[in-house]
């Protein structure tokens, strides 16, 4: 039977087992796929411990590989009527399907894909969906709602001709249903098939065995402590997971089981408390209600006052605008009918016709004076005519923008609710944006958030914000175009009122897609001079011994050594970002780029150990900079110290060598362009661009450091989701 019709008989499955109402809609909600939101079928574990239907993540992870196939287009993403994909993931697969980037080795294909239940991308890995577990479990709970639900309809013999008769065993080894008839038919005496193992009519037909997914043919007996699933023994001797705490599958069923009996005894000795909350839920719900009706009364008060303010100022607005009609009329209609005495026969013209008749001079003359002089006004008005009132209702325009503004933001305000404010120093904009907001008195007032942003864009006249609600004080944003700034203010909400919106804050993005990679503790590393941390993030330079025994065989002046690390990751086409910081008491650092056709030239230089004083864009004002400069680098490096960065010596730079030094920024970024073989240094705090140059990018590039003395570089991290972690103690 269809799933949707098994849904619908939930109720008739509350009075079939009798069970507390409360309590089995909360079972409910544990046995909707959250994808398709019907019953599960066939339900996977995800990495991220949700569950999904088996046709769900097929569906799911083939609109994935089609937004592969056509560039990540809108009909993609269309291609099934039970799931939605969100536009933020199908961007972030295209992007990496364009990225360009390339390994030292093969990199295995991923597949990612947002989990239905808490929308983060979940990396599946080179298997995909082969690598996830079946939930069994939660697969059997599902058939017993299943067969409540269908305890007034008989499963049907699979094997009957029609009418089929009612089946009365199921088959686990056949995956089948049999009447009394077939199954005998089916399962003679003396074969193989009598020894299979039957069950009461089902359609759920479990494994025996639970089978690794990784090594199809061995079956799980161990539990990895560390990514909290079972494995099979070829899992712990060679595979991903050699190097994990495991334990066998009898342990970790014994301690899950008691811990899992534990927590339920303890929800059930509080019965009578949770009864009480129950109560005093029913209540708060009575009251919400009361509450919410005296609310709405109260915000349609309000609203009413405004209506009446606008209905005032409506009718005092339109009764102006009829007054001044009315007097531009009467002097348009009063000058037009003065013109029409200018006419022949006809007003004043007809009037001065009839008195040029007089032959009296005496009563002329008495007469002729004044009419001579409106004659001239006629003439006067004739040459410069100008009609006596304005058509235009320009001044009578009500001006609403500043209104408009209010009422946008109109919204249950309250003095209680102090307004958040954007941290900047702890918001970061890298590969996604990181907003952090705090209250400026230290105190949690608000419930919740909601965090708005908007592109900035000179073109549009109108602007859309997009709004996020957050239940924290911080948010990661990952649908932002690359090289744009972004505006972001957030407001906070508790219970019906909110607090006025912060001070908008503007970020803006990197200039190209952000490049991860890790410093090679491989290629041309030298382990006496350098030390890098476990995760190879961060390298650090110490002028210890090496560097005193170094120097001992030299009598006269200081020669120093550049020690050289590059990144573990190629780029060999695009437009790619990276960016890292460099400790305050570092005395010389270079960054930069180098190609895989000069990599030998770079570790193998013969200027690798040479005085400051001839050292390339050493920093150093020797006025042999500008001979130097290019001339022999098998790389492209900028040098960086002292809290100084110094603008490498071109045509083009400062004469000044004052004006080449700036401050050294908090971070820095460096953005490569290997199809217009460019490269740019940045401030990556503000996203500025320093200095850029030309770079040859024939080859593979890599990211290029190179440190001596006391100095130290650590990579730029990623901004990543806040992942919930389980503190079990498995």
């Amino acid at each position: 039977m269809a799933v949707a019709t098994d849904i619908s008989r939930f109720g008739y499955i509350l009075d079939l087992l009798k069970r507390d109402k409360v309590a089995i809609k909360g079972i409910e909600r544990e046995l909707i796929c959250p994808a398709c939101k019907e019953l599960f079928t066939h339900p996977l574990i995800l990495p991220c411990q949700h569950n999904i239907c088996h046709k769900c993540m097929k569906e799911i992870l083939f609109a994935f590989e089609d937004s592969f196939g056509d560039g990540g287009s809108e009909s993609s993403n269309q291609s099934s009527p039970r799931i939605k994909i969100s536009s933020s993931s199908m961007d972030r697969i295209d992007r990496i399907s364009r990225s360009g980037r390339k390994r030292n080795s093969l990199t295995p294909r991923s597949t990612l894909f947002p989990c239905p239940g808490c929308q983060r991308d979940i990396d599946l890995g080179e298997r995909g969906m082969n690598g996830l577990f079946r939930n069994v479990t939660l697969e059997t709970i599902v058939e017993r709602y299943r067969q409540a639900a269908r305890a007034a309809v008989a499963i049907m013999c699979d094997f009957c001709k029609p009418p089929p008769q009612e089946s009365t065993k199921s088959c686990l080894d056949c995956s089948a249903s049999y009447c009394n008839e077939c199954f005998k038919m089916h399962h003679p005496w003396g074969t193989a098939k009598a020894q299979h193992e039957y069950v009461g009519p089902t359609t759920n037909f479990r494994p025996k065995i639970l089978m690794c997914p990784e090594h199809e043919m061995e079956r799980v007996n161990m539990y990895c402590e560390i990514c909290r699933r079972p494995v099979c023994h070829l899992c712990k001797l060679g595979g991903c997971h050699a190097n994990h705490r495991v334990t066998t599958m009898s342990t970790a069923y014994k301690t899950l089981k008691e811990k899992l009996s534990k927590d339920i005894d303890y929800l059930i000795s509080k019965e009578s408390q949770v009864k009480a909350h129950i109560t005093q839920l029913d209540l708060l719900l009575k009251e919400t209600e009361c509450n919410s009706e005296r609310a709405k009364e109260e915000a349609t008060q309000s609203f009413e006052k405004l209506f009446h303010v606008l209905e005032e100022k409506k009718t005092a607005a339109l009764m102006a605008i009829e007054a001044s009609k009315n007097l531009r009329l009467e002097k348009l209609q009063t000058q037009t009918e003065e013109y029409q005495g200018l006419l022949e026969n006809n007003g004043l013209v007809g009037y001065a016709q009839e008195v040029l008749k007089e032959t009296d001079p005496s009563c002329f003359v008495q007469t002729a004076k004044q009419l001579h002089v409106r004659i001239q006004k006629a003439t006067e008005s004739l040459k410069s005519f100008r009609p006596a009132a304005e058509t235009t209702f320009e001044d009578f325009i009500v001006d609403i923008a500043k209104q408009e503004e209010v009422l946008d933001v109109l919204s249950f305000h309250s003095n209680g609710i102090e307004i958040p404010e954007i941290n900047e120093e702890q918001s970061r904009m890298y590969n996604k944006a990181l907003i952090s907001w705090e209250y400026p008195g230290k105190t949690d007032l608000a419930d919740v958030f909601v965090l708005e942003y908007h592109k900035l864009n000179r073109e549009e006249d109108s602007v859309t914000w997009k709004e996020v609600e957050v239940y924290g004080k911080s948010k990661v944003i990952s649908d932002l175009d690359d090289d744009s700034s972004y505006a972001f203010r957030v407001r906070g909400y508790k219970g019906s009122i909110c607090s006025p919106w912060s001070r908008e804050v503007v970020l803006r993005t990197p200039p190209a897609p952000v490049f991860s990679f890790l410093f090679d503790d491989k290629c041309g590393y030298n382990s006496e001079h350098l030390l890098l941390n476990p995760r190879r993030t961060s390298v650090e330079s110490r002028a210890g011994f090496p560097l005193l025994l170094g120097s001992e065989r030299m009598q006269v002046g200081c020669y120093i050594t550049l020690d050289y690390i590059i990144g573990d990751t190629g780029i060999a086409k695009g437009k790619h970002f990276w960016a890292f910081r460099v400790e305050a008491y570092s005395y010389l650092v270079k960054v930069g780029v180098v190609s895989s056709n000069k990599m030998q030239k770079l570790f193998h230089n013969t200027h690798d150990t040479t005085s400051p004083r001839y050292d390339q864009d050493s920093g150093h004002d020797s006025g042999s900079e500008d001979a130097f400069f290019d001339s022999s680098q098998p790389f492209t490096l900028v040098t960086l110290g002292m809290k100084k960065f110094f603008i490498p010596t071109t045509p083009a730079a400062p004469k000044d060598p004052a004006s080449r030094i700036l401050p050294l920024p908090s971070c820095l970024g460096i953005c490569l362009d290997c199809d217009k073989g460019r490269v740019g240094f940045y401030d990556a705090g503000r996203m500025k661009c320093l200095y850029e140059c030309e770079v040859d990018c024939s080859g593979m590039m890599y990211p290029a450091f190179a440190l001596m003395g006391g100095a130290a570089v650590h990579l730029e991290e990623a901004v990543t989701e806040k992942y919930e972690e389980y503190n079990d103690d498995i």
